[in-house]
């Protein structure tokens, strides 16, 4: 038998929970000095609420430290009884009813709707009992579950060894709680892409993907109160591979379906097991109508959503001669099997067209469907609605659902290792679904299931009722989902590092990272970027310290393996961007960074082995399989490949090689600050602190000194020996430096230099009094959108800060996003942005979105801008993006690797002093993370745009 961890606590519950530890606010005893109560359900209830109950059952024997009794029957005699059961199912729940001991009004014709009672004297020989009743099977098995989940269990206890909380006391409220009905009717995931991981795994712990497999998925899925599943697929068949799944799913509840591209209840691979002639409606109808004839006889009377039409053999697209009248006649015929199987009216049986890539197109050039198939939208694959119905389309009896992406095989590249996905993109996006009508079906693609635990913790929970979910409360989600998974003590610790890691994620996915990705030249920008990831090991390591052993399994899994694997793999990429970079500089350093770089990527494989051979004690062996390094196409590489690393061969006296930050270039071939004779200008508000790098070209050690005669430039050294090299920061004491415009310098001496080097420090200490605003430095104003001085808001239109949204700050959106298009006049919602230049010139001025599509067809979503009150600017954000996203169009595939669109939007030549940018809202579900005014010449060449300016207030 498996072990489970549990873990004592002292953590009270939250003041939101219908449980306390404190008798004298009880309602209900569930546990009394370690004691459970019995739990009783009726024999005439549902096979699957039977079943679970034996779950629910060795829940309560968990968190209390003692297996309760489960009675299957009518009638137990005990101080405190849990009674289980569904409306008109269970005859214990209905004799109550019929007593007027439950009143189920709130119930009647409810989807999935649960309510836990305490009543007391509900039977004879019982004093209190917790009643625990749902409208249908579903809602009984979520009433236990979520019951489950509030004493302590996690839904991760077993996916994910996550410690289940044993408390000696615990108590109800003397209330009714109830989660109302879900607002998205069925809420989902995808196993899709699972070789080498999942598939390895699955074959070396169970032999195949059987029975005994999915009961774990159908319980994962149950536990997070999700409903619907599509299964593994690739060369599987769930159905095929063990006839016993299915059954084992309609019994627990769990609806199955098959993918966007597997008709009538077969899967794809089973046309390879056994269809004759080719997978082509035109020359092969008769042959393909008997083999989905057969998908859905050995799925009669099972719980099912049937996919409808076609697309090509393998996920692929049809020929490109298809045409629509053939996809309506398939959709035709198929529904005619649907009928004369069930014996229905084919009404009764729900259905789905996913419109998948090239599908949409048919339905944009007026394919159509009867009014009772639900039409599942899709994303692009990386997270961006491609399309939502018109906000004055006619109503669908079928309704509109939601196909969305963790997880990946395709262009530009896959993405299949670690969870890149923030949540609040998640938010933004389903928000913005939700919004526009789309509540029949949410199902997500989660690759291998681990390790996108938390994502899909947060999909499902939000798919129940995204109306109760703001923007506001996505940071306390992290802390929620934390303690729930470790305990009070260092929620908010575990929360903010898992924000951090999967906000670096989603910079740029681990498989598109290159050595020139993050600039090793401007803004400290790669080294800054390996200094916080680094800065969350450390962190991971503090907390791993302070938890108890029972936890470690888990918060490796969830916290620290994707810390430090992704902290490790960005660095290796900087460390060989740093072995190219340095070998074109000619420094020593070169071939330490070639061997550091073979170092950094044998540790990845050190992390993997532990992973599988010592977490758990092995038992999740193979499921970091995926290979994550070296990826040059959509197609994974068959092994990590480390980066190129070059190797140079130094002279042996040292000799003086150095680089000014900021400095200004001697020619446009070193533009980089190489050999620059001056640095930037300095100035007292921005206060700089920029450094000199002294490197070594030889192998012997070098000694250099540094100096300066101006009293007020401070060094942080004044030289050493080096046998690489180090960096020197230079500074302005502004108490002593002159005032108006000057120059200092510095001088770098070193043996065997033929002269010394002599670096200019231009200094302004000339800038009148009350600058406001954000202040430019050298060239450069970069705005965090959420940072505006002023706003206008309508009666009808708000704006919304998203926290944590985007690539380094948060981002900002107008609400609601069904909000009709917006005139941008001073009378129009907006943001301004007070700005100050130090320098006059021409000055273009970028925006940086959350990379949104056209989702309403039309001629792109649109947004204005203006500066010093000149008229509004309009600005389609999509004027390039008129090729089909899923032909992989450049601007398309830019977008979902930088994850952000830029767009210049204006030039205009500017004064030196205050000036004024607004930002309008014309068109809603647009996302403005960040703007950047940039003087014409100036070099920002970065991935993530130059750090915020300095705000002065």
């Amino acid at each position: 038998m498996e072990k489970i961890n549990t873990l004592p606590t002292e953590d009270s519950f939250p003041e939101t929970s219908f449980l306390t530890t404190d008798k004298a606010k009880s309602g209900f005893t569930l546990v009394e000095y370690g004691v459970p109560a019995a739990i009783l359900v009726s024999e005439s209830d549902h096979p699957g609420v039977l079943r679970i109950a034996g779950m629910f059952q060795k829940d309560l024997g968990h968190v209390s430290g003692q297996e309760p009794e489960l009675i299957v029957g009518e009638a137990h005699q005990t101080q405190n009884l849990i009674i289980v059961g569904t409306v008109g199912k269970s005859s214990l729940i209905d004799k109550l009813a019929q007593e007027g001991k439950i009143d189920l009004a709130e119930l009647e014709g409810k989807w999935e709707q649960f309510l836990i009672i305490p009543v007391q004297n509900p039977m004879d020989g019982v004093d209190n009992a917790l009643v625990i009743v749902g409208s249908d099977k579903r809602g009984t098995i979520f009433g236990m579950f979520d019951l489950s989940e509030k004493m302590g269990v996690s839904p991760w206890y077993w996916w994910a060894d996550v410690p289940i909380k044993v408390r000696k006391n615990i108590y109800t409220k003397p209330e009714t709680y109830t989660l109302g009905e879900p607002k998205v009717k069925y809420r989902g995931i995808f196993i899709n892409d699972e070789a080498p991981a999942l598939s390895g795994w699955v074959t070396e712990k169970y032999g195949d993907f059987n029975k005994q497999f999915y009961e774990k998925v159908f319980e994962l899925i149950l536990r997070m109160k999700g409903n619907y599943l599509w299964p593994a697929m690739w060369g599987r068949s769930l159905w095929d591979d063990d006839p016993t799944s299915a059954p084992l799913a309609d019994e627990m509840g769990v609806v199955l379906a098959t993918s966007h591209h597997e008709p009538l209840m077969r899967s794809h691979v089973e046309w390879d097991r056994y269809g004759e002639g080719p997978w082509d409606y035109e020359k092969n109808p008769e042959k393909l109508r008997e083999f989905w004839r057969e998908g859905m006889e050995r799925t009669k009377g099972q719980e099912k959503v049937v996919t409808l039409a076609m697309r090509g053999d393998g996920d692929e697209a049809m020929s490109e001669g298809t045409n629509i009248d053939l996809l309506e006649k398939i959709v035709e015929d198929q529904r005619e099997i649907i009928e004369e199987v069930t014996g229905r009216p084919i009404e009764e049986t729900p259905q789905v067209w996913a419109l998948y890539k090239e599908v949409q197109d048919y339905y944009d050039k007026g394919m159509r469907v009867p009014d009772d198939v639900t039409l599942l939208l899709c994303d692009d694959n990386w997270g961006q609605v491609r399309v939502l119905p018109a906000l004055d389309s006619e109503p669908r009896k079928g309704g509109y659902g939601m196909y969305y992406h963790f997880d990946f095989v395709g262009g530009p590249r896959s993405y299949k290792w670690l969870n890149t996905t923030q949540i609040e993109r998640v938010w933004e996006q389903m928000h913005l679904t939700y919004s526009y009508g789309v509540d029949e079906i949410w199902l997500v693609n989660v690759g291998d299931i681990k390790p996108m635990e938390f994502p899909i913790s947060f999909f499902l929970e939000y798919a129940w009722n995204p109306e109760a979910f703001p923007a506001e409360k996505l940071p306390q989600y992290y802390t929620e989902w934390a303690r729930n998974q470790f305990g009070a003590a260092h929620a908010k610790e575990i929360g903010e590092i898992i924000a951090l890691y999967t906000k670096y994620n989603s910079r740029r996915k681990p498989e598109l990272i290159e050595p020139t990705t993050y600039s090793l030249q401007n803004f400290n920008e790669a080294e800054n970027m390996v200094e916080d990831y680094n800065s969350l090991v450390e962190r991971v390591k503090k907390v791993k310290e302070q938890l108890p052993k029972e936890a470690y399994d888990a918060f490796y899994q969830l916290v620290q393996y994707p810390v430090e694997a992704c902290a490790n793999l960005n660095e290796m990429y900087v460390t060989a961007g740093k072995n190219r970079l340095y070998g074109f500089q000619d420094r020593a350093s070169t071939n330490f960074y070639a061997d550091k770089t073979k170092e950094l990527f044998y540790k990845d494989a050190e992390f993997t082995t532990y992973y599988h051979d010592s977490v758990a004690n092995g038992k999740w062996n193979h499921m970091m399989s995926q290979t994550h390094m070296g990826h040059i196409s959509w197609s994974d590489p068959a092994y990590n490949k480390m980066p190129a690393v070059s190797y140079i061969q130094s002279g042996t006296e040292a000799n003086l090689g150095y680089v000014v930050e900021n400095g200004i270039s001697r020619s446009r071939w070193l533009p980089s600050g190489l050999n620059s004779r001056s640095f930037s200008t300095f100035d007292p508000i921005n206060n700089q602190n920029y450094y000199v790098e002294i490197f070594n070209k030889g192998k012997e050690a070098l000694t250099y000194t540094i100096t300066t005669e101006n009293d007020w430039i401070k060094l942080s050294s004044a030289g050493g020996t080096v046998q690489y090299g180090e960096k020197v920061y230079v500074r302005i004491d502004w108490d002593k430096a002159p005032k108006g415009q000057d120059t200092g310098e510095i001088v770098i001496t070193a043996a065997n230099a033929e002269e010394d080097i002599k670096v200019s420090v231009p200094i302004r200490n000339d800038l009148p009094e009350g600058i406001t605003g954000f202040v430019e430095n050298n060239g450069i104003v970069s705005i965090d959108a959420v940072n505006y001085q002023n706003t206008k808001e309508t009666d009808n239109v708000s704006w919304q800060v998203i926290p944590n949204l985007g690539h380094t700050g948060s981002a900002i959106t107008s609400m609601p996003v069904t909000a009709s298009k917006q005139n941008p006049s001073e009378n129009g919602p907006y943001l301004e942005y007070e700005v100050y230049l130090l320098d006059g010139g021409t000055y273009s001025l970028t925006t940086y979105f959350s990379p949104t599509l056209n989702f309403q067809k039309d001629e792109g979503l649109i947004y204005a801008v203006s500066i010093d009150g000149d008229t509004a600017q309009m600005v389609n954000l999509h004027k390039d993006a008129t090729a089909a996203d899923w032909t992989y169009p450049t601007w398309w595939n830019e977008a979902v690797k930088d994850n952000i669109m830029k767009q210049t939007v204006l030039e205009k030549e500017l004064s030196a002093g205050a000036h004024t940018i607004k930002y309008w809202a014309v068109d809603p579900g647009v996302v403005l993370q960040k703007m950047v005014l940039q003087k014409e010449g100036v070099n920002a060449e970065s991935y993530l745009g130059p750090p915020e300016s300095k705000i002065i207030k």
